[in-house]
Order: C-alpha cells, then sequence, then structure tokens
C-alpha cells in the first residue's frame, strides 16, 4: 500500500487559517493548564516539607524521631512531579507545534516558516526554574 504523496488536502483560505490559528491557541491553552497543575505541586511540595518539618522540630521529644524524613520526601515527590509533568507537556506542546507549522499545514500557517512567539514557552520555563530552585531548597533543607 502506498502513502499517498499529502495526507490532508489543505487550502490556504481565510476560514483554514483561522481554524489553524484557534488550534494553535488551543495548544497554548493545554500547556498553561499544564503549568497550573505543575504549579500547584510545586506548591503544595513545597509547603508540605516546610509544614511538616517546623511541626517536627515542636514536637515533643518522642514524636520528633518517628520517621521524620517522611514530609520532606513526599514534598520532594510532589516538586519532582510537578518539575517532571512541565517539561514533559514543554516538549509535547513543542513537538505539536512544530507539527502544525510544518508539511502540509505549512500553507494554512501562513508565518512564512518562523515560528510564532508565545509566551507559553516564557511561563513554562520560569516555572521549571522555580520548581528546580524549590526542589533545591527543599533538599538542602534551606
Amino acid at each position: 500500500m502506498e502513502t499517498p504523496v499529502n495526507r490532508f488536502d489543505v487550502q490556504p483560505t481565510a476560514s483554514n487559517h483561522f481554524a489553524w490559528m484557534n488550534t494553535q491557541m488551543a495548544l497554548g491553552r493545554t500547556l498553561m493548564a499544564a503549568t497550573r497543575t505543575a504549579v500547584s505541586l510545586i506548591g503544595f511540595g513545597f509547603t508540605v516539607a516546610q509544614f511538616f518539618e517546623k511541626l517536627i522540630d515542636k514536637a515533643p521529644g518522642e514524636l520528633r524521631h518517628l520517621h521524620p524524613e517522611t514530609p520532606r520526601n513526599l514534598g520532594l515527590a510532589l516538586i519532582a512531579a510537578g518539575v517532571v509533568s512541565l517539561i514533559v507537556f514543554t516538549l509535547q506542546y513543542h513537538r505539536a507545534s512544530a507539527y502544525i507549522r510544518s508539511g502540509d499545514f505549512a500553507a494554512v500557517a501562513g508565518l512564512g516558516g518562523r515560528p510564532m512567539l508565545s509566551a507559553v514557552y516564557l511561563t513554562a520555563g520560569v516555572v521549571i526554574l522555580i520548581g528546580v530552585a524549590a526542589f533545591a531548597s527543599v533538599f538542602a533543607r534551606l
């Protein structure tokens, strides 16, 4: 079975271009939803680690020795889950965005080969850096 040369019949019309733009914006909204989820995971992980560390410090002597690393490890796991998931979602966004700008869709995109400037990369990058800093802070007990 032969693969057709053009998978899709893509006509560079105004309606197709606006549908393409809608798809591009939907990809951005999906990455922003993943960013919000990552912020929640990072923030909750940092809070769990800090809150229970302070709580254990004020606990009576015999309670201080009952698995004191558990809250810290849970916080580190939540922070790591937020950072890793955001990295994965950012890579998926990049691949999907590159796909709809190339091949048959290049004529509909109307960008002349250059990608659209998007704030979602900047936002995701900043959240990743904050997550790495939070992980390092909890890991080093700062």
